[in-house]
């Protein structure tokens, strides 16, 4: 599929009224514009966040029920169930709470379903499981939003309900005591950007506030909730939720703190990850870290990321960071076998990829790994994927979009067919009966085609600015990499450049390119080292490029520190 290049247009106005005012250079001005920030104002909290403007925890309905409520039960010694989700924001959120709870001395218990064999969110079996328990009060993590039966089979047992969450809201919500939830329609807090993780950090500070009021903290130590912050970075940063405001300060202040390496069982992922912690980023987070994380849900059971996160036992957390990487290096080699089986059914049967949305399924397909599956088929062919496992009975999908195309509102139109759907706009997933399948996939293919309302939907690479090459020097990387933790609504800046000439290059492995460059005009001037990974014929090499897309790194390898490009993609006349 042909890729459409869109450089996207500061407004020169804006640029230089930021470059005057921060003293920055022209390239980070445009880069701030390009991202909304076009103020010195926004740009000073954008650049240098604080905690101290994060929104106040109360400002969330339903805050001060839940506080109120699971205040009562720490100091009558009630029984508390933290009800989690099986991927990293569940499991981060999860963890904050447990390390909160035990920090109190609560009388406290965890749950984490079973994603193959109990699903996503609160059911009915679970609340019989706490009343055998004899819990007083579940508080769920990134799930319940929609968990009606659950809640009304609780109210049966008097156990109360309070739901933390950040998925889309049915209305009216399930009556649970407390709806924590600032995706819900009476929440005024503007705090629809946060993760689970990022809903259950505001509850578990809203918490130390009232305990300091009611004096709770003479005895026991009041905990520094800054050093929690290295769970809320990991799980915002892996649910890719848009890390601007509260999530951008929130997960930048985690990242120094995991940088500190002091939770064992990170620096015991680090270390497997082959991570150095002093300079981890949110890369190394988004696609080294939390897939080793999101590997337990997937292949085995995300208890043993409770245990790691939670563990202040530097030899146990080493052994179980082991066994996350060997769960990831499973889960990789079944998403090869899942996307290969895909491409092959589609070489045989072209028609499949040649609607709207592309809707396939398989009983061979592990439900655990079909989003990163339906992830990576969205963006190679441009269109909302659904993949469903007739594993097991009832079928589960996993679906992923493309260019803003809100398939949780698709997936409502088709409820009729469905037996469950939930998640957002970009990601969600289903539970289907096997013979609803053909009828779903055409009705999601009609109301996807009635989205999109005639417009073609192409693969399009975003460019910020055009940057030369004899132009990137070690101190314009030091400032764009001010802007980071770079994901969902702050990507990494792309830049672009015409008329380059590869001066000398190198194969590494069997498909990276690694390559000496230089503006064409001026071959005899600064050059800079280039990668191009997954190159397509690594024997049909150009020595010229009629146009590159770039980003820039700082090279630290044998702790050389000079200026890198990483080609995302190229153009030239073959």
């Amino acid at each position: 599929m042909e890729t459409e290049w869109k450089e996207k247009k500061a407004d020169p106005a804006a640029v230089e009224r930021l470059t005057q005012a921060l003293g920055c250079h022209p390239v980070v001005a445009t880069l701030l514009t390009n991202r909304g920030i076009d103020t010195p104002e926004e740009a000073k909290i954008f650049l240098d966040p604080s905690l101290e403007t994060l929104a106040k925890p109360f400002s969330l309905k339903d805050m001060d029920k839940a506080v109120t409520r699971i205040v009562s039960a720490v100091e009558n010694r009630e029984k508390i169930l933290i009800f989690g989700d099986f991927d990293a924001d569940g499991v981060t959120s999860t963890a904050i709470l447990t390390d909160f709870f035990n920090h109190v001395d609560a009388e406290l218990t965890w749950y984490i379903p079973h994603r193959t064999k109990e699903g996503y969110g609160l059911k009915p079996e679970h609340i019989a499981m706490a009343a055998e328990q004899y819990v007083d009060l579940i508080i769920t993590v990134d799930c319940g939003s929609d968990s009606f039966e659950a809640v009304d089979a609780a109210k049966l047992e008097d156990i109360d309900v309070i739901v933390t969450d950040h998925h889309e809201v049915p209305d009216p919500p399930p009556p649970a005591l407390a709806l924590v939830n600032p995706k819900q329609k009476a929440c005024t807090s503007g705090l629809d950007h946060l993760a689970g993780v990022g809903v259950a950090f505001y509850l578990v500070i809203a918490l130390r506030i009232a305990m300091r009021e009611k004096d709770m903290w003479q005895e026991i130590k009041e905990p520094n909730l800054l050093k929690s912050c290295d769970l809320v970075a990991l799980g915002t940063i892996a649910d890719m939720v848009p890390l601007v405001a509260e999530n951008r300060t929130l997960s930048k202040a985690g990242i120094n703190v995991m940088r500190k390496g002091e939770r064992p069982g990170l620096k015991a992922l680090f270390d497997v990850s082959r991570i150095d912690a002093g300079v981890l980023d949110s890369d190394d987070i988004a696609f080294r870290v939390a897939p080793r994380i999101n590997a337990a849900g997937r292949m085995s059971h995300a208890r043993i990321c409770i245990d790691l996160l939670c563990s202040r036992d530097r030899n146990g957390a080493e052994q179980k960071a082991a066994l996350l990487d060997q769960l990831n290096k499973k889960r990789q080699q079944t998403e090869q076998s899942i996307v290969a089986d895909m491409e092959q059914k589609i070489a045989r049967h072209p028609e499949l990829a040649q609607g709207s949305a592309l809707v396939m399924s398989d009983p061979s397909w592990n439900p655990g790994v079909l989003g990163i599956a339906a992830s990576k088929a969205a963006r190679k062919y441009a269109c909302p994927v659904v993949l469903i496992s007739t594993a097991q009975s009832p079928a589960t999908g996993s679906c992923r979009s493309v260019n803003s195309i809100n398939i949780h509102k698709a997936l409502g139109q088709c409820s009729g067919v469905l037996q469950r759907f939930g998640g957002h706009a970009m990601a969600a997933g289903l539970t289907i009966k096997k013979n609803n399948i053909k009828d779903f996939s055409a009705l999601f293919e009609s109301e996807i085609k009635s989205m999109i309302n005639g417009r073609e939907v192409k693969k399009t690479l975003d460019l910020d600015c055009a940057l030369p090459i004899d132009t990137i020097t070690k101190e314009l990387v030091e400032q764009v990499d001010r802007l980071r933790p770079f994901g969902t609504a702050n990507p990494e800046p792309l830049f672009y450049c015409e008329d380059v000439t590869v001066i000398r290059s190198t194969i590494i492995g069997t498909r990276h390119r690694k390559m000496m460059l230089a503006n064409t005009g001026n071959t005899t001037g600064p050059t800079m080292e280039a990668l191009h990974f997954n190159i397509d014929n690594p024997n049909d090499l150009p020595n010229h490029y009629s146009k590159i897309a770039f980003r820039i790194r700082m090279n630290r390898f044998n702790r050389e520190v000079s200026p890198q490009i990483i080609i995302e993609e190229s153009l030239f006349l073959s």
